[in-house]
């Protein structure tokens, strides 16, 4: 999707929904109504179409559901709307069991007048997958996730067996297959609700309106100001306890914590490390912490000089004190990263060696590039706090610091978010930092997604680094269920990774977010986040 067409979409979006309540209406916290602090405008409600935390957070784990969830414990897959399924001996054929009885939500738009079936599982795969599906180029059409995972070269087929039975072919057999299918884009939509949007002439709404299965309906959104959420009485997983939920959309770290304080708000999404000390100390706070598969870094554009140049690459990776920043930045709730998979991951390489801090070699190699007299270049921050980078400008800002002392003048560059990933995606910078958290537990979802040369055309490379070596080793991963087949191979990976450095891998970072005391049952796991159960007592 352009960058015009993202926020035209947007814009138009929330001129329209604003209009459901009234402007001047005011958030106020009580038993049914729960705020949430959220750091960023969603890119869109469609999540099959998003790609950012804040947009993931604000639809597909508030409005939808998709055919699986994950163990919260184990991290691994259980049913959710495909209540059970079948593998064949080949690995090529996947068959889901459909949940029976589960209602969509309804709008001023479109009332369903019937549960859901494999229909909708039907278009939420095709509308990605087949570019001559009427709604394949609605709303810009770029199905980043889907096309990242592979999944529209893999689903050689999928049928209907009849409501509640819907069968995949696989061109091949993929073990993180399964996992997908939990993911946000995997989020199920209405095929009667598209239909019937089609014959309107409207399309757009089935992304602007969304409806879904999940715990709440979408009510008003207000673009980078709120979003409100009514909850759904037909909910098939139990009631839902609050009836309003509000995003309060509030970049700003401190301004987050400061509403955590005065009440406006009962939840807040990653807080600075800095704010820990604080939150623990005031009794009508509670600082929660998970542990998280993520991995925060600076990525080099490989099709840009200097980066296109493997000794700078690595010259930047000995120039850059990764100890100093995490010991600085992140205050124990992270450790120094040396590889694209997270360090409890299947296939992490414990024995990889890293690039340690040495200014006289990254010297030495910026001479031999030819680099002797320095360059000039930009360094992107982001402009949203994550569990993988709390602090972007401090981090960029030690970075640049650190580049100074072997010649390498960055200059610092932000965007507001949507901005910052729609430049990213088009190779627009020179360096950026930027990271990762896993959607579904298994290693391609880094390995693969991150760093493989399809990934580069549907912008989540942000190195737009291809190497067909290291391309190989991760198709052959997915291809082999035997866990330890697969481990080999991607710590084959991970030393091609080393070896030409298209990152800067600064941080691995524990997942913390904070509560109003009396907030129970609102959680977070490798799903997100989880409001369905989340009250005030």
């Amino acid at each position: 999707m352009s960058l015009s067409s993202r926020f035209t979409g947007k814009t138009l979006l929330a001129m329209a929904l604003s209009t459901l309540l009234p402007a001047g209406a005011a958030m106020a916290a009580s038993n049914d109504t729960l705020i949430y602090c959220s750091e960023a405008s969603p890119e869109s409600f469609n999540p099959q179409i998003a790609s950012s935390g804040p947009s993931f957070v604000a639809s597909s784990q508030v409005l939808y559901n998709r055919l699986i969830n994950f163990d919260p414990q184990k991290n691994t897959p259980i049913p959710s709307l495909a209540a059970s399924w079948t593998i064949s001996p080949d690995g090529k054929t996947y068959t889901f069991t459909l949940r029976q009885g589960v209602k969509f939500n309804s709008n001023k738009f479109f009332k369903p007048t019937r549960d859901f079936n494999a229909d909708d599982v039907i278009f939420s795969v095709l509308r990605q997958k087949d570019e001559n599906n009427p709604y394949h180029k609605v709303s810009g059409g770029n199905y980043e996730y889907f096309t990242d995972v592979g999944l529209d070269k893999l689903i050689k087929s999928v049928k209907k067996i009849d409501d509640y039975h819907v069968q995949f072919e696989l061109s091949e057999p993929n073990a993180a297959f399964l996992a997908d299918w939990g993911m946000d884009f995997a989020s199920i939509l209405s095929a009667e609700y598209a239909d019937a949007m089609l014959k309107s002439g409207t399309p757009e709404n089935v992304d602007n309106w969304p409806i879904g299965t999940g715990p709440y309906v979408l009510q008003q959104y207000k673009t980078d100001s709120l979003i409100r959420y009514l909850a759904n009485p037909n909910y098939w997983d139990g009631e839902v306890p609050t009836k309003h939920l509000i995003f309060s959309i509030t970049p700003n770290v401190e301004t987050r914590l400061a509403k955590l304080q005065t009440n406006e708000c009962q939840i807040i999404p990653a807080p600075s490390p800095v704010q820990f000390d604080v939150i623990n100390k005031n009794k009508d706070l509670t600082l929660h912490s998970v542990e998280a598969l993520n991995v925060g870094y600076l990525a080099f554009n490989t099709e840009k000089k200097p980066f296109d140049n493997v000794l700078v690459r690595q010259a930047l990776n000995y120039a850059t004190d990764k100890k100093a920043i995490v010991n600085a930045v992140f205050a124990g709730s992270g450790t120094v990263a040396k590889s694209p998979l997270p360090p409890k991951m299947l296939g992490y390489d414990k024995d990889l060696p890293d690039y340690g801090y040495d200014l006289d070699k990254a010297k030495a190699l910026l001479k031999q590039a030819g680099l002797e007299k320095g360059a000039e270049v930009t360094l992107w921050s982001m402009p949203v706090q994550r569990p993988y980078n709390p602090n972007s400008r401090r981090i960029a800002e030690m970075i640049q610091s650190d580049w100074a002392k072997v010649g390498i003048k960055a200059k610092i560059t932000t965007y507001e978010w949507g901005e910052y990933l729609s430049g990213m995606r088009k190779g627009e910078h020179d360096s950026a930092l930027f990271g990762w958290m896993s959607d579904n537990g298994d290693p391609d979802n880094f390995a693969g997604v991150l760093l493989s040369c399809d990934s580069i055309k549907s912008g989540s490379n942000a190195a737009r680094w291809c190497d067909k070596g290291y391309d190989e080793l991760v198709r052959k991963a997915k291809l082999t269920s035997d866990p330890a087949e697969r481990a080999k191979l991607y710590v084959q990976a991970q030393k091609i990774f080393y070896q030409q450095a298209p990152w800067i891998a600064l941080a691995n970072g524990k997942t913390f977010f904070a509560t109003r005391s009396n907030v129970t049952g609102y959680s977070v796991s490798l799903m997100g986040s989880d409001f369905s159960k989340a009250k005030l007592n």
